[in-house]
C-alpha cells in the first residue's frame, strides 16, 4: 500500500491548522483576496474551548472563509481587533423573547445584540404559539435583529386538545396531540419544549411525554424541560431530573434539563445530587444536557410560585369555585403557605410586572402585605381575583449555581425576553445574562475559564441543538461574530433597575452584516428564522 510523502502530508496539516488552504475552486491565495469584512489579529475564540489564538477571520457573503494570518489581504470594511475577543455570535438555549421580536417596536432585538447575542431559542417551557408557520411569518415581518430558532410547545398543544383538564389524554387526543408535534417539526421547529411545573403541562404523564418525543426524534429534534419540581413540591427535584432522563432514555432524544437549578431551602446543596444523575445517565449512553442563567433569582408567576397545581384544574372557573369552597380555600391557604415557605417566605418575591396595579413592581410581596396589614397569602389570593402578578424569586444558592455551571454539559440561556423599554421591573437577566456569565463568573470569581465559558454560550448549544453552520469560528461557518472587550464588559441591569443594556460588544455580526459596529446599533436586522431537523 502507497503512502503519500512525509512533505505532502506535512504541508496539508498546515493548511488546515493555519485556515490558509484556499476552497476548491480559489483563483488565488486568501491572503491575496478581498473580503467583505476582514476582523484583524483579534484572540480568536474558536467555541470548542480551545485556547484562544491570534488570527484574522475574512467574511465573504455571510460566511467566513478564512482564518488565519491574512496580512496582504483587503476587505470592504476592516475592524482592528488587537486587544479585543473574537468569538463566535452567542446562541441563548432558552429565551422568552419570542412575542417581543415578533412586534414592530422591539424586532430590533437591540437588549440582545448588546448581549452578544445573535440566535435565540424560543418556546420554552411548553409556551408559545402552536401554529409555527404563523409564528414564523409575523417574526420576519418587520425583519428580525437576531435569527430565531423555534420550539414546538407541548403546554400550548395540550391545552388545545384537552383545555386544562387533569387527566391522561384519550388514544385518539394523543394521535392528535402527536399529529400537532410532526406538523410544528415539519415547519422547522428544533425540538419538542414541556414545561411540567406548570398547569396544563403538569397535568401530563411521563408516557405522555414519551409519545410525543418520540415523534420529534424522528427529525433529529431536542426534548427541554422546565422540569416537574425544581425544589420539593410534589416529587422532589431530583425526580423531576430523572424523568427528563427517562424521556431521553425512551424516545431516544437528546433531553435538556432547563435553567437547572435547586430551588429553595430545603432542597438548597442538591446541585451535586442533580449532578450526579446527569453525570451517571450520560456514562450510560443517554443523551443529557442542561441549560442555566447566571443568577441566584428566579422569575416567574405568583399564582405558579404559590397556587397548588390540583386547585387550578378546569382553568379559572373552576379555580374559583374552590375558593367560594370552605373547606376547599383552607387547604388552598395551607399549600400556598408550604409553598412561600419553598421559596424562602414573601421578603424573597418581588413583583416584577402587575398592570392592574403598576405601583407593586419593584416591591416584595412581604413589603407590601406589611403595609397593608395583611397575611402574604390572602394578599396573593387578592391580587389573583383582578390580574396574573409576574414576579422575580431570590431562591438559589450561589454555591449551586457555580457547580452546576461547571459541568462541561451546561449551556447559557437567559430565560429572559424582549420587554417593552421601561415597562414594569423585569429580571435582569433579560438586559445581561451573557455579559454577567462573562464579567462575575470568569473575570472576577474564576468560576470559569474564559473559553469555557464561551463554548457554553456557542459551540456546545450549536452542538446540542444541531445548529451545523453556527457556534464556531471555523471556514465555512455563518458569520454571525461578537468582538468584544473583555475589560469593558459587564451588565448594568440591576433587580431594582433593570432597563439598561449591557455593555462592551463593540461589534456583532448577523449574517456577515454588522448589527453593531464599534458599539453603535446600525439597525440592521440581518436575521432569519432558522430550520431544524434532518
Amino acid at each position: 500500500m502507497r503512502t503519500a510523502p512525509t512533505w505532502l502530508i506535512a504541508g496539508l496539516l498546515a493548511l488546515v491548522l493555519t485556515g490558509l488552504g484556499p476552497p476548491i475552486g480559489a483563483q488565488q491565495p486568501l491572503d491575496e483576496r478581498h473580503f467583505d469584512v476582514l476582523i484583524r489579529g483579534g484572540r480568536v475564540l474558536d467555541g470548542a474551548g480551545n485556547p484562544w489564538f491570534r488570527a484574522d477571520v475574512g467574511v465573504q457573503d455571510g460566511r467566513i472563509v478564512a482564518v488565519g494570518r491574512l496580512p496582504s489581504a483587503t476587505a470592504s470594511e476592516e475592524v482592528d481587533a488587537r486587544g479585543l475577543h473574537v468569538a463566535p455570535g452567542f446562541i441563548d438555549v432558552h429565551s422568552h423573547a419570542g412575542g417581543g421580536l415578533a412586534t414592530e417596536d422591539r424586532s430590533h432585538a437591540r437588549p440582545l445584540l448588546a448581549q452578544g447575542i445573535t440566535t435565540v431559542v424560543v418556546n420554552p417551557d411548553g409556551g408559545g404559539p402552536v401554529d409555527l408557520a404563523t409564528q414564523r411569518r409575523e417574526l420576519l415581518e418587520d425583519g428580525l435583529g437576531v435569527h430565531a430558532a423555534l420550539l414546538v410547545p407541548h403546554g400550548s398543544i395540550r391545552n388545545e386538545v384537552l383545555g386544562m383538564e387533569d387527566r391522561p389524554p384519550t388514544e385518539t387526543e394523543l394521535e392528535r396531540m402527536r399529529a400537532l408535534v410532526r406538523t410544528g417539526m415539519e415547519e422547522g421547529a428544533f425540538g419538542l419544549s414541556s414545561g411540567v411545573f406548570y398547569a396544563p403541562g403538569s397535568f401530563a404523564d411521563t408516557d405522555e411525554l414519551v409519545a410525543l418525543s418520540s415523534v420529534i426524534a424522528e427529525f433529529g429534534g431536542v426534548y427541554t424541560s422546565h422540569i416537574r419540581d425544581e425544589s420539593n413540591y410534589t416529587i422532589g427535584v431530583l425526580e423531576a431530573v430523572e424523568e427528563v432522563i427517562a424521556v431521553a432514555r425512551e424516545a431516544e432524544v437528546r433531553g435538556i434539563v432547563t435553567h437547572v437549578k435547586a430551588l429553595g431551602p430545603p432542597v438548597w446543596g442538591f446541585s451535586e445530587a442533580i449532578a450526579l444523575r446527569v453525570e451517571r445517565a450520560r456514562d450510560e449512553g443517554v443523551e443529557v444536557f442542561a441549560d442555566q442563567y447566571p443568577y441566584t433569582a428566579s422569575a416567574t408567576g405568583l399564582a405558579a410560585a404559590l397556587v397548588p397545581r390540583w386547585a387550578q384544574a378546569g382553568g379559572d372557573a373552576s379555580f374559583e369555585e374552590r375558593l367560594a369552597d370552605a373547606e376547599a380555600r383552607r387547604r388552598i391557604e395551607r399549600e400556598m403557605h408550604e409553598n412561600l415557605a419553598r421559596r424562602g417566605g414573601a421578603e424573597r418575591i418581588q413583583f416584577r410586572r402587575f398592570e392592574e396595579d403598576p405601583s407593586l413592581e419593584g416591591r416584595t410581596l412581604d413589603a407590601v402585605a406589611r403595609e397593608r396589614g395583611v397575611d402574604p397569602v390572602d394578599l396573593t389570593l387578592e391580587l389573583l381575583q383582578i390580574g396574573a402578578p409576574a414576579i422575580v424569586s431570590f431562591n438559589m444558592l450561589g454555591e449551586d449555581v457555580e457547580r452546576l455551571m461547571r459541568r462541561p454539559w451546561t449551556m447559557t440561556g437567559s430565560d429572559g425576553g424582549l420587554p417593552e423599554w421601561e415597562v414594569g421591573v423585569p429580571h435582569p437577566r433579560s438586559y445581561g445574562a451573557f455579559p454577567r456569565k462573562l464579567r462575575q463568573y470568569v473575570v472576577e470569581d474564576g468560576v470559569l475559564t474564559l473559553e469555557e465559558a464561551v463554548r457554553s454560550m456557542t459551540g456546545l448549544s450549536a452542538t446540542v441543538f444541531g445548529m451545523e453552520e453556527r457556534g464556531f469560528i471555523r471556514t465555512g461557518a455563518v458569520a454571525d461574530v461578537v468582538v468584544f472587550d473583555l475589560d469593558e464588559v459587564h451588565d448594568p441591569a440591576t433587580f431594582t433597575d433593570p432597563h439598561q443594556l449591557a455593555e462592551g460588544m463593540e461589534h456583532v455580526l448577523v449574517n456577515g452584516e454588522f448589527a453593531i459596529r464599534d458599539g453603535a446599533f446600525t439597525g440592521v436586522r440581518a436575521g432569519e428564522v432558522l430550520r431544524g431537523g434532518r
